[in-house]
Order: structure tokens, then sequence, then C-alpha cells
């Protein structure tokens, strides 16, 4: 089990990132909804993790053709999706296999999807459930909301679906498994998820249309859709740990480059904000999503913040944020964010157990938590085998100095981490 040992910045840093690992949500979709269309799929960018590259593999297993020069990927989807003689692997990813469950529930053939240790433990229910009721027959570990999954693809029935959760990886899988519907399906959920599917649906011609009331008409597809041509935009989650590290460290500036602006993308930008970061959005194009960058200027002592509102735009980024609220003047709250405890591990015990044993006093919530913000000392964290713990708690080494265990985990998203954090402070790897 490889660890870390991150050092304590004592001068502060500026930062230009203009290698921010690319939108890991994106390329996801680059790889499902290419096998939608009716030629070849162009994308510059694609995130090359473990990850994202699971979702490539598949397609191909599923009979498409891929070239792959570093992050430049070309996609041909074959004239019929084949019923693979393996089962789809899935890696860490929580997107991957929800996303599949959906897209393979109309198509025709077996279909059997799994995972890491981490992934066979996550809840599939909440996506298994709602197509159960539209004619997917859909079987696995505790009737279907463990992997391994099974599917055996069909005929779909239209839907009116009012979801109980704000998942944007429960509403993709419902859009793609609508679209093979007979019929026009809708779909709704109380607070907007992020909206990536839709955007890149539309991008490519198919009918996916947000109504006034709120409801998500898709009409199923008549023939296959427009081929992508898309650069995938750096993840402005991934940038987030870095701009909580200059958010905390004194005479600190970071720019990060050429990331996704998407509204539903940047709430934890904004919640800094509030909390007294120094934070500006620069736009400079939008045709599938909007792109710019953001520049982050340390601004002093940050101040607590309760945060109960748009959990859905910013699920993700919590774990950094938690660093960020440990540092802050005062007391700060999370709530309605249930959701953490489905995460690559269950976020909220995870994030306040290595929060205690750096000294900062938490109280444990259902759905979130309290934080006495103060001041980080040094220690040992398990992150569980956690991505986004384990880089939190990377950033929280420079202003504490921490050893993190666990670390290979960061290799499903954010493969140059590491690199990135060695140009602003010192650190030290251990096997």
């Amino acid at each position: 089990m490889k660890k870390v040992k991150v050092f304590k910045v004592f001068n502060g840093f500026n930062l230009e990132c203009d290698d921010i690992a690319p939108d890991k949500s994106i390329s996801h979709r680059c790889a499902i909804l290419s096998l939608l269309s009716s030629g070849k799929s162009t994308i510059e960018n694609f995130l090359e993790a473990e990850d994202t590259l699971a979702s490539l593999s598949i397609a191909q297993q599923l009979g498409a053709e891929v070239k792959r020069d570093g992050g430049y990927v070309e996609i041909t989807p074959p004239e019929k999706l084949r019923e693979p003689d393996e089962i789809l692997d899935c890696g860490n990813a929580g997107t991957a296999i929800r996303l599949f469950i959906g897209f393979l529930s109309g198509v025709d053939g077996l279909f059997i999807l799994t995972g890491d240790r981490y992934l066979r433990v996550r809840p599939m229910s909440r996506v298994v459930e709602p197509l159960r009721e539209i004619g997917a027959r859909i079987d696995g570990r505790e009737r279907g909301n463990f992997a391994p999954i099974a599917i055996r693809g069909g005929k779909l029935k239209p839907f009116r679906y009012n979801s109980p959760i704000n998942s944007a990886q429960v509403k993709s899988a419902l859009i793609l498994a609508s679209l093979r519907a007979y019929s026009k399906s809708y779909y709704r959920e109380s607070i907007l998820s992020r909206d990536h599917t839709e955007r890149m649906l539309r991008g490519m011609g198919a009918g996916v249309t947000t109504l006034e009331n709120g409801w998500i008409e898709i009409t199923p597809l008549k023939k296959p859709l427009e081929p992508l041509n898309i650069r995938v935009p750096a993840d402005p989650s991934s940038g987030f740990f870095f701009a909580v590290a200059t958010a905390i460290v004194p005479n600190s500036k970071t720019i990060i480059k050429d990331v996704s602006l998407n509204r539903t993308r940047v709430e934890a930008y904004r919640v800094l904000q509030d909390m007294g970061a120094d934070i500006e959005f620069i736009e400079k194009e939008n045709i599938y999503e909007p792109i710019g960058d953001i520049t982050i200027t340390y601004s002093g002592k940050l101040r607590g913040v309760t945060v109960d509102r748009n959990i859905a735009w910013l699920i993700d980024e919590l774990p950094a944020l938690a660093i960020a609220m440990s540092t802050a003047d005062g007391v700060s709250v999370v709530r309605n964010a249930k959701e953490l405890r489905v995460k690559e591990s269950d976020r909220i015990s995870t994030m306040l157990e290595g929060l205690n044993r750096c000294g900062v006093e938490t109280e444990e919530f259902d759905d979130g938590y309290e934080i006495v913000g103060g001041e980080l000392k040094s220690a040992t964290i398990d992150s569980h085998g956690d991505h986004r713990v384990a880089m939190s708690f990377a950033v929280a080494g420079i202003v504490a100095g921490v050893k993190v265990e666990d670390i290979e985990c960061v290799n499903t998203s954010f493969p140059n981490f590491f690199d990135i954090l060695r140009e602003i402070t010192d650190i030290e790897f251990e096997d």
C-alpha cells in the first residue's frame, strides 16, 4: 500500500495549471454516447485515468473500434452493438456502471457489469429499481443492489419518473434507457444535477428538452445521432483541490486554465467565495460546455459557512471543502448531503475520522457534519481507497504536514495530481 508524506508550505506559491486532469464526467460520457452515433467520434483531451479507460474498454467490448493516441481518441461504433463474451469491468467507476446499466437495458443481449472491491459495495438499486419498472430485466447481488449486475436487454416502456434522488448518474441512466423506449419519456428531479448528458445529447441531435415545469422530455431515437467532435475541458472538481490550497496558504495565487464553467460544476468555488476567497471566472467559449479560466487569490483567513443547498452541484468537492472549513474562523455546517455516504467510501465518516486525527473538532449527522475551524495538525490518514479523500488530505498537508495511506486510488481520476502538488510543496512517497 503506497503512502505519501506532504510537507508544510511556508512562503506561499504561484501556480498556473494548464495540466489539470480532463473532466472525468465528460470523458465517461464521450465513451458511452459515441456508441449512439452514425460514425466516427473525435475526442481530444480524453482523461487517461483508470476509471475512464474502463469505459473506453467497455465500448470496445461492445464492438466499437477505438483508436487512441494519448488523450486523442477516435471511436467508431458498430452497426449493431455486440453481446460481449466477457464480463464488463468498470473498475472503480460508479459513473460507468450506472450509466451502462441504463444504456444496456434497451440493447438486445446479455451483459454482466462488475467493478473493484469498492465499487461492488456501492448501491445500484437507485438505478435498477426504476429501470425494472419500465421493463428492464436486471439482477445482481441482493436483488440487484450490488455488482456484479446482470442485464438481459430488450424493449423498454416509456415513463414519467419524478426522482427522489438528485443524481446525475440516476438521471443519465434513465435518459439513456428512454432513448430506446417506444414513445416519449419524462424525467424530473427537485434540484438540477450535473447536466452533461443532456447537453451532449442535444449537441448530437437528440430530442432531449428541459420544459418550463422542470420535466425533461426525451424522444426515442429513430436514427443514429451525429458523432461527437469535442475537446474535453479541464475538470473543475480536480482543479478545486488547488483552489482550496490557494485559499488557505497566505501569499498564494492559482490560475486553472481551460476548465468547465458549467454552473452545475463550479458551485464549490462559489462556496469558497462565500468563505472569503478571491475567485474570478473568465469564460472563453461555449459549445457543448462553457469553458474558461478560474483565478484564485489568497485574501486572508476564511470564515465558516453553512452548505445545505445545491448539494448535487458540489457533492464531489465536499471532501476538499472540508479542509478549507477546518482552517476557517468559526463553525461550518454541511446538511442534506447523505449522498456522501454512498460514494467511493462513506465520505462523511471517512473525512471526519481524518479530521479528528488532525485535531479538528467535528460532529457527525446522518446527512452531513459540523466542523469547528481552527488549526490542522500533522497526522497519518487512511484514505480508505477513496481518491477524493486521499487528495483532500494531501492538500491538508501543505498547512500541517501529513502522511496519507493508500494513494493508488488517485490514479482513478487524476493521475498527475502529485506532479502538480510537487510544484508547490515537497512530497515523499513510501511503500
